[in-house]
C-alpha cells in the first residue's frame, strides 16, 4: 500500500500516476479525510491534556475538603470524556475510509515504466529464437488440444465430467511431462541460488492482504465456506508472506525463494480458443520466484529475475519475446513489470508465460516486512519485494507440444527434459 504521508506530500504525483494507470482517484476526498483525521487527533490531544489537568485538580480539591468544587470538576471531566468519545468515533471513521482507499489504490509506476493506455501500448524489449514455419516444412500445425487428444495425454471430456469447464486432466506421458517440467524448473532455480520451499496452498485473509490480493480482488479468489482460508492464486502469496512482520538483516539480502504450487483462479475469459486446452484454466501448476532486496538493488534484481525466467525457455529452446508493461496494463502491486511471452503456433502469436515484477515497498508496507542496516541508517526500513513466474507449467507444456510436434503426430522431448522423462525422447500415442 502507499504511505499516507507520501500521498499527502505528493498529491499531484499520485494523481498523475493514477490517471496513467486508469485508476479512479479522488484526491479531494483523500485530503478531506486526512485533514479530518489529523484535526481530530490534535483536538483529542488537547482534550486529553485538559482531562489530565482536571483529574489532578480533583485530587487536590478532595484533599482540601472542597467536595462541591471537586464534584464540579468531575462533571467537567465527564463532559470532556464524552467529547473524546465522539472524536474517537469521528477519527476512526476517517481512518477506516482512508485505510480502505489506500488498500485499494494500486502502486505508483516506476519512472522507467512506459506510459500507455492498455496492453496495445506495451513496448517490446527483445526477442529470442525463431518460430517454426510449418508451411515451409509442408506440415499441418495442430493446436495442443488436438495433439493432446490424439496422443491421449490430455482428456478434456473427463476433466469436465470431474470438475466442469476450465479444468485439465493429464494422463500417461502428459502427466509425466508436467512433472518433468516442474522438476526441471525448480532444479534450475535452486542451482542459481534460489531456496526451495514447499508451502501451504490455503492461506488466511491477512496473508492474502499482504501481497495485495485482498481486498480488491476478492471475487477472483476461491475460498472456504467460512471465508477463513483462501486457495492461493500463486506461490507469490505464501512465499512473500514468509517474512510478514519480520525485520531482516541487510547482510542477508537479497533473499531468493522459489516454490512449485498448484494455483487457483476464477478465470472469466471470453469464449473462444482460450476456453480450449490448458492456456486459461481455474487450476494450474506454476513454479514461482520471489526476491527480497534493498531499494538500492531491487531494479537490478528485476533484470536478473527476468533473465532467470528467460533461461528456462532458452534451455527448452522455445522462441519468446520480452515486453515492458505500460502503466495502463500494470498489475495492482507492481511498480515495474516485464512479461515474457512464449511463441504459440496455434495463436500465431506470443502468449504470456511469465510476469516478472518489482513491487518496491508496496507489499512490504502491507505485510510489515522491514530490514535493518545499522552501518548505513538508524532504525528500520521497508524491503523491496519482487516476484516472477519461472514458469507457468501448463502454458509451457502447451508451447512445447506445439513447437516440438512432428508430422506423424508425435512430440519430440527437448534434450534438457529427457533425463526428467526417464529417457523418453518422443511422446507417442498412449493407451
Amino acid at each position: 500500500m502507499l504511505d499516507a504521508r507520501f500521498v499527502r506530500e505528493n498529491l499531484e504525483l499520485v494523481e498523475t500516476a493514477m490517471k496513467n494507470r486508469n485508476h479512479e482517484w479522488d484526491s479531494a476526498r483523500f485530503t478531506e479525510l486526512d485533514e479530518a483525521r489529523r484535526a481530530a487527533i490534535t483536538e483529542q490531544e488537547a482534550l486529553q491534556a485538559e482531562r489530565n489537568a482536571k483529574s489532578k485538580e480533583i485530587g487536590k480539591l478532595m484533599g482540601q475538603g472542597k467536595k462541591d468544587e471537586a464534584e464540579a470538576a468531575k462533571e467537567q471531566v465527564r463532559v470532556v470524556n464524552e467529547k473524546l468519545e465522539a472524536l474517537t468515533a469521528k477519527r476512526e471513521a476517517a481512518e477506516g475510509e482512508l485505510h480502505h482507499i489506500l488498500m485499494t489504490t494500486p502502486n505508483i509506476p516506476h519512472e522507467t515504466t512506459p506510459v500507455g493506455k492498455d496492453e496495445t501500448e506495451n513496448p517490446e524489449v527483445r526477442r529470442w529464437g525463431t518460430p517454426r514455419d510449418f508451411e515451409a516444412e509442408g506440415m499441418e500445425m495442430k493446436p495442443h488440444w488436438d495433439l493432446g487428444a490424439d496422443l491421449n495425454i490430455i482428456d478434456a471430456d473427463r476433466a469436465i465430467k470431474l470438475s466442469g469447464s476450465r479444468f485439465v486432466l493429464l494422463g500417461g506421458m502428459g502427466a509425466r511431462l508436467e512433472r518433468a517440467l516442474m522438476n526441471f524448473m525448480v532444479d534450475s532455480h535452486a542451482a542459481h541460488g534460489f531456496k526451495e520451499w514447499w508451502t501451504p496452498y490455503l492461506v488466511n485473509k491477512q496473508t492474502m492482504t499482504g501481497t495485495g490480493q485482498l481486498p480488491k480482488f476478492e471475487e477472483d479468489l476461491f475460498k472456504t465456506k467460512d471465508e477463513s482460508l483462501y486457495l492461493i492464486p500463486t506461490a507469490e502469496v505464501p512465499l512473500t508472506n514468509i517474512h510478514a512482520g519480520d525485520v531482516l538483516d541487510a547482510k542477508d539480502l537479497p533473499l531468493y525463494y522459489t516454490a512449485f504450487t498448484p494455483c487457483f483462479r476464477e478465470e472469466a475469459g471470453s469464449a473462444g480458443r482460450d476456453t480450449r486446452g490448458i492456456i486459461r484454466v481455474h487450476q494450474f501448476d506454476k513454479v514461482e520466484m520471489v526476491k527480497f532486496a534493498t531499494p538500492e538493488t531491487s531494479y537490478d534484481e528485476l533484470e536478473s529475475l527476468t533473465n532467470e525466467a528467460e533461461y528456462i525457455l532458452q534451455q527448452l529452446k522455445l522462441p519468446y519475446r520480452v515486453i515492458s508493461l505500460c502503466t495502463g496494463d500494470l498489475g495492482f502491486s507492481a511498480a515495474k513489470t516485464y512479461d515474457v511471452e512464449v511463441w504459440m503456433p496455434s495463436y500465431n502469436a506470443y502468449k504470456e508465460i511469465s510476469s516478472c515484477s518489482c513491487c518496491g515497498d508496496f507489499q512490504a508496507r502491507r505485510a510489515n516486512i522491514k530490514y535493518r542496516d545499522p552501518e548505513n541508517f538508524k532504525g528500520t526500513r521497508y524491503v523491496h519485494t519482487l516476484n516472477g513466474s519461472g514458469l507457468a507449467i501448463g502454458r509451457c507444456m502447451a508451447a512445447l507440444m506445439e513447437n516440438y510436434q512432428n508430422a506423424d503426430g508425435t512430440i519430440t522431448v527437448p534434450d534438457v527434459l529427457v533425463p526428467y522423462m526417464g529417457g523418453v525422447k518422443v511422446i507417442e500415442p498412449q493407451k
